[in-house]
């Protein structure tokens, strides 16, 4: 690795990759916009290079994928990139009082050690604010079960917090700015790694 060897110069060092990636069906939905407003003051920070995904992004067989090995090139390029993302900005609209069944799905494909030590953030839209509880007894223990390292402070956004669908209002803002604190400090392993 080539780096400046001038007083006080730091190591060159890999952009840290973080992937967003959305349960919802459609686009633009407001799943979406919060996944991508987290990604957007994240790269803002330059904590990173951001790329989001929504399921739509995997494709018409995806709903049919029922083992990795098997996967059509759509799936597999969805899976592939949020397993080499150095963290992931995870988000799901809340049917039925969890997550969507496609987005359990989606991470029914991974093997249990594929997601390891990866830092993530949770987030979730719903109508209701009882609904918020999917971040702790649905989404937090899902990704604990792969053993990410699970931000604490999920992101849970109703319908009045948007302007429109594809914008959140700007009091909202500061909710986002602590969660993207967490973040930095989340991948503070992973930023040393790059540099080495």
């Amino acid at each position: 690795m080539e780096f400046d060897r001038s007083a006080n110069a730091p190591f060159a060092q890999r952009a840290l990759r973080i992937v967003g990636f959305s349960g919802n069906l459609t686009r633009p939905s407001r799943t979406r916009t919060l996944v991508q407003a987290v990604l957007d003051t994240a790269s803002a920070r330059g904590l990173g290079q951001t790329t989001t995904f929504d399921l739509i992004d995997a494709g018409p067989s995806f709903g049919q994928t029922t083992e990795r090995a098997k996967a059509h090139p759509e799936v597999e390029a969805v899976l592939g990139a949020i397993q080499n993302a150095d963290a992931l900005v995870v988000g799901t609209a809340v049917y039925k009082g969890a997550y969507t069944g496609l987005f359990k799905h989606l991470f029914d494909l991974f093997d249990m050690t594929a997601l390891t030590r990866k830092p993530v953030i949770v987030t979730a839209t719903g109508a209701a604010p009882h609904h918020a509880s999917v971040i702790d007894y649905h989404l937090r223990p899902l990704f604990l079960f792969f053993d990410c390292c699970v931000g604490t402070r999920g992101l849970y956004a109703l319908q009045p917090d948007f302007e429109s669908p594809d914008r959140l209002l700007p009091a909202f803002q500061s909710r986002i700015d602590r969660t993207v604190d967490e973040l930095a400090q989340l991948l503070q392993p992973a930023r040393i790694a790059a540099s080495c």
